[in-house]
């Protein structure tokens, strides 16, 4: 077994050492795919001394496999679909509607959840989007999608561990990509971490809780 990061938060202090160049700016902002992305994201935005906020996003399960993503949704009506895994897996559209329905549920509570939060807007700014790894790249896909409707000057997908083709698979949505471990055959993250049990709704909270106001830092 292969393993790079301890955990999400040493997996972030070693994404944010690849994205120094953002430090200190006043229009960065971090943005963390919930829930696995945030503990990566908060030691992000702690080094680049940069708000921190957050896209929220739901896998569209493979039937029968539900750790393989079809696709992914994200707010304001975002969707990505892989069409080449959905005719392998023998979805059809009927399944694929009952899924997307079924998500779409938990989508609705998070927000919900999280809407009392305060939030920067992207329009203008420079956003980091971050998960605590890459795979088919259907969530990072839908939450840029959602992203983009905001009109930020200039987006970045940043991830710990992802596959070779990663850039190739987040296309145009983004204007860079920055991937700490990118390794040959890369199908698992689980892999990557020695500690990758899911992250709690509660410990979300703590995680903003702890972190700094949601102002960014003065460019004068």
């Amino acid at each position: 077994m292969t393993v790079t990061f301890s955990d999400r938060t040493a997996a972030g202090q070693a994404l944010a050492d690849r994205l120094l160049c953002y430090a200190g700016r006043g229009d960065v902002v971090v943005m963390a795919l919930v829930r696995g992305g945030v503990p990566v994201a908060a030691e992000v935005a702690r080094a680049l001394r940069a708000p921190l906020e957050l896209l929220i996003v739901r896998k569209l399960p493979m039937p029968g496999r539900p750790e393989v993503a079809l696709g992914a949704i994200a707010g304001g009506g975002a969707m990505y679909v892989d069409p080449h895994l959905v005719a392998d897996a023998g979805v059809t559209p009927e399944q694929l509607e009952s899924i997307v329905a079924a998500e779409s549920v938990e989508l609705i509570r998070r927000h919900a959840m999280y809407s009392a939060r305060p939030t920067l807007p992207a329009e203008g700014r420079t956003v980091i989007v971050i998960d605590d790894c890459l795979v088919t790249g259907a969530s990072m896909c839908a939450a840029l999608k959602t992203l983009r409707s905001a009109k930020p000057a200039w987006v970045v997908a940043a991830v710990p561990v992802g596959p070779a083709d990663g850039e190739d698979r987040i296309g145009t949505v983004a204007d860079e990509f920055v991937c700490v471990v990118n390794p040959p055959g890369f199908h698992d993250a689980r892999q990557y971490y020695a500690d990758f049990s899911p992250v709690a709704d509660d410990a979300v909270r703590e995680l903003l809780a702890r972190h700094p106001d949601q102002q960014p830092p003065s460019t004068d």
